[in-house]
């Protein structure tokens, strides 16, 4: 139901109906305003860190969660072999709509047609696993999608900062998961929808169950708000 609803303000905007931003509640305690025309933004407005990641993408391309499409139309236009994929019917409307020529309506972990050289998942876009249990089991699904020498660039935050006590330590007891197992409901025009489960998940233990996985780990990037960019590649290859 997120999803469709998180479709539903991108095709408005794309139609032209733009009067309303996503508003977002997460089991932290906070509340937020995700701009609508941000995720419509080109290469030279995207921030350092998914820059870089567009820059390091190879071959032939998959955009996981592509959402309103920006990234893969950046790829698009640059010469590669991109195809968008969403699990929304809507954003992929929107991705029609702006031009991407290879578009594809599902969820990643039932997707199987190609294999590519990167696989892309930027704007916490490993948050789809839903919680650091779901991890392991989702590289490992993606890992058929690669071709030989293929590589997996995802960006995501060490939210930790969010638990730290005025004593300079981290105060954890009230969650009785991983700190960054993440739930959140969003809403739009009226409509919220359900609860849904979203991760966060620092570079270290990205690396621990990465290595679980037969995946290597690399930092491409660091940004300044708690942010990274990060390489996975299969470790036999």
């Amino acid at each position: 139901m997120h999803m469709d609803i998180f479709g539903k303000a991108l095709l408005d905007f794309q139609s032209g109906n733009y009067n309303e931003d996503i508003k977002t509640y997460s089991s932290l305690g906070e509340e937020d305003i995700m701009p609508i025309p941000y995720l419509f933004r080109n290469f030279g407005s995207m921030p350092k860190l998914e820059q870089v990641a567009l820059e390091n993408c190879k071959g032939k391309v998959l955009d996981i969660g592509c959402g309103a499409g920006s990234h893969s139309l950046h790829l698009q236009q640059s010469g590669f072999d991109i195809t968008a994929l969403d699990s929304s019917q809507r954003a992929i409307t929107v991705c029609k709509d702006r031009g991407i020529k290879q578009i594809v309506h599902a969820n990643i972990m039932d997707y199987s047609a190609a294999k590519f050289d990167t696989l892309l998942l930027l704007m916490n876009g490993i948050g789809i696993v839903g919680n650091l249990s779901g991890l392991k089991t989702f590289l490992k699904q993606v890992a058929q999608l690669l071709r030989k020498g293929g590589c997996i660039l995802l960006d995501s935050s060490d939210i930790v900062y969010m638990f730290e006590t005025e004593e300079g330590g981290y105060d954890f007891s009230d969650s009785e998961v991983y700190y960054g197992d993440v739930k959140f409901t969003i809403e739009y025009q009226g409509e919220k929808s359900k609860e849904f489960n979203w991760l966060y998940v620092d570079f270290n233990t990205l690396c621990t169950i990465a290595k679980e996985a037969d995946f290597k780990c690399e930092l491409l990037f660091q940004g300044n708000n708690y942010d990274y960019l990060a390489k996975l590649y299969l470790a036999k290859y």
